[in-house]
């Protein structure tokens, strides 16, 4: 049996290392590329390279920003009285799309995860601390997945920062059981912040 070229092979081996891209996708991926011209093949080379010189977390909040200042962190915009804790900087933006939330944000960089080498040591919460009473932060919304992970983070913060003097809320329904907020909807996730629960 013939095999592809090996520039095709790396090519497919690469496409592989994204998630939920199998062999024959990331072949599937791989042709097509090579059908690109060189004009959109460069485009999109040029996007790779920069993504990690143009993009960086904000050393304040965790949410990404792409020159010196920080949207998520701007006063003029954002009311500070409200902290959102969310476990990645992707969960930011389909909670902006509702337009119910204009709080500032903390990013944790994951859940809790044992078996991913994921642990209470992992997160800062000396930091989220001092910005809740840095800012005069009075309500604190949890808006993890609804996963084991998920709820095990969530109880984690809550009795971490519970003595900060702060509201405690997490989302509440609207999101099913096991769900990533990656695939949630606006209106669902408008109703889930509408709906949140003191925790």
């Amino acid at each position: 049996m013939a095999k592809f070229p090996i520039p095709i092979q790396k090519l497919i081996m690469q496409l592989r290392k994204l998630p939920g891209v199998g062999a024959k996708t990331a072949e599937r991926y791989a042709f097509e590329l090579l059908s690109w011209n060189q004009e959109a093949t460069d485009a999109l080379s040029s996007s790779l390279k920069s993504i990690h010189v143009e993009i960086s977390p904000c050393p304040e909040c965790g949410c990404l920003k792409s020159d010196l200042s920080c949207e998520f962190c701007d006063p003029s915009k954002r009311d500070p009285t409200a902290l959102c804790i969310v476990s990645s900087a992707k969960d930011i933006y389909p909670i902006e799309e509702t337009r119910i939330f204009r709080g500032i944000y903390h990013v944790l960089g994951g859940m809790l995860s044992p078996l991913h080498g994921y642990n209470t040591d992992k997160f800062d919460i000396g930091k989220i601390k001092t910005r809740i009473q840095l800012l005069g932060v009075k309500d604190v919304v949890l808006a993890l997945d609804s996963t084991l992970e998920g709820d095990a983070t969530s109880l984690f913060l809550k009795e971490e920062i519970q003595g900060c003097g702060v509201n405690i809320s997490r989302l509440a329904f609207g999101i099913p059981l096991g769900s990533s907020l990656d695939y949630v909807d606006p209106g669902t996730l408008t109703r889930a912040f509408l709906g949140r629960h003191i925790f």
